[in-house]
């Protein structure tokens, strides 16, 4: 059976860390239509927090700017989610995919976030440019 798009939503925010919580919501809310499980409901939430924090924390530094999130439903119960930022970019998308790493010089940050997205989504693509900004595409299929 063809794979075909039955609904998308796309959400434009400031990237502040208040914000956090309600794309999450917002996300999980909008893919209820698939009858998700709980334990997916909360992988789920769990990107969507960890890929915001990304944009809040590393993104912008210590400026202003918006995340774009929008995910799109299929017929066959998969998510493509994608949240993107037009902030400083990442230098080398490896090293900070690779666990424990982490630009934070005042350690509060585990260096998790990209190893905590792919262990839990289904792929994970980063694409990032030097001053333009970060995409994190996530894909996940629902009932597997």
């Amino acid at each position: 059976m063809k794979k075909v798009l039955t609904n998308s939503l796309s959400l434009k925010l400031t990237a502040l860390s208040q914000n956090e919580s309600f794309a999450r919501q917002s996300v999980c809310a909008f893919i209820a239509q698939l009858d998700p499980t709980l334990e997916e409901l909360s992988n789920v939430r769990i990107i969507v927090s960890e890929a915001v924090t990304n944009c809040v924390v590393h993104a912008y530094k210590k400026t202003s700017g918006d995340i774009f999130i929008s995910v799109k439903c299929y017929s066959d119960r998969s998510v493509r989610i994608k949240i993107k930022d037009r902030g400083c970019g990442i230098d080398d998308i490896e090293q900070a995919m690779a666990p424990f790493y982490t630009t934070d010089t005042l350690g509060e940050r585990s260096g998790m976030g990209f190893a905590i997205m792919q262990s839990l989504s289904k792929k994970l693509t980063v694409r990032s440019e030097k001053s333009k900004g970060t995409s994190v595409d996530i894909y996940i299929k629902l009932g597997e």
